[in-house]
């Protein structure tokens, strides 16, 4: 009698816990974070969103996306990989992105190229207005943003990376996974990255952790910082449990210097 009330307690934790997890992945929450900087002469307004999975996702997790976006005021929006995962994305699901009526920058993650043709499926993003950074920098006044694509071997990305720095500017890295931090982060002030879901189900992020020194947040070494992003929506099971879908409104802001 004692075994099966603790049986049933269990199977009704656990279908508790699945219902929210299933609830908490289709949300999506604003996360705010500034960064000062002695380089930026005014504020700078950017949106950063990663791990869209569409194909895993339906194009209505990017609809519910760029909803909660254009409630944001902003300049740029930056994208840091795994947009798409799977056959079943079609170019039009990107629909949503015409609404954006500002830059739109955007680097591969691992997903894009598991893709059949992902060569031909990612220059089909041009079409939606959406600039690709293939190891390429771009820059907008003070502002040299850095793109390194996921498929460049790590010492190839850290040695582009150094090469596309601009000393005189506010540097931004984008790049999917954030393996490089280490070895790049003297040189830039911040860098973007996404890929590890800060694990998405409890406790997967203690196995991440195993792997990225890096999980999830913010990470600072002397005057440079890193961000890594839980990601904007779900890989494999669409629940997401003691971890968030997320969009990033960042703040750079004028430091004076003392």
């Amino acid at each position: 009698s004692k075994n099966l009330e603790i049986g049933l307690i269990c199977c009704f934790m656990t279908i508790v816990i699945c219902v929210r997890s299933c609830a908490n992945g289709s949300r999506i929450h604003i996360k705010n974070i500034n960064f000062s900087s002695p380089k930026i002469d005014r504020p700078i307004e950017i949106v950063f969103i990663s791990d869209v999975h569409l194909g895993s996702n339906p194009k209505q997790h990017l609809e519910k996306i760029c909803g909660k976006i254009s409630q944001l005021d902003y300049q740029y929006l930056l994208i840091g990989g795994d947009l798409f995962d799977s056959s079943a994305f079609q170019a039009s699901d990107l629909y949503p992105l015409k609404r954006i009526q500002k830059p739109i920058l955007y680097v591969t993650g691992n997903h894009e190229y598991y893709v059949k043709n992902s060569r031909n499926r990612i220059a089909e993003l041009a079409q939606y207005d959406v600039t690709i950074l293939d190891n390429q920098s771009v820059q907008f006044g003070i502002l040299n943003i850095i793109g390194i694509s996921d498929n460049t071997l790590l010492k190839a990305q850290t040695k582009i990376t150094e090469t596309l720095i601009c000393k005189e500017k506010f540097n931004l890295v984008l790049v999917h996974k954030p393996s490089i931090w280490e070895n790049v982060a003297e040189n830039l002030d911040l860098m973007l990255s996404g890929h590890t879901h800060n694990g998405q189900i409890f406790p997967f992020n203690f196995f991440v952790g195993l792997q990225f020194k890096t999980v999830y947040g913010i990470y600072r070494k002397q005057s440079s910082n890193l961000y890594v992003s839980s990601g904007s929506g779900t890989w494999g099971p669409r629940m997401r449990f003691m971890s968030q879908n997320e969009v990033v409104k960042i703040l750079l802001t004028p430091q004076k210097i003392k």
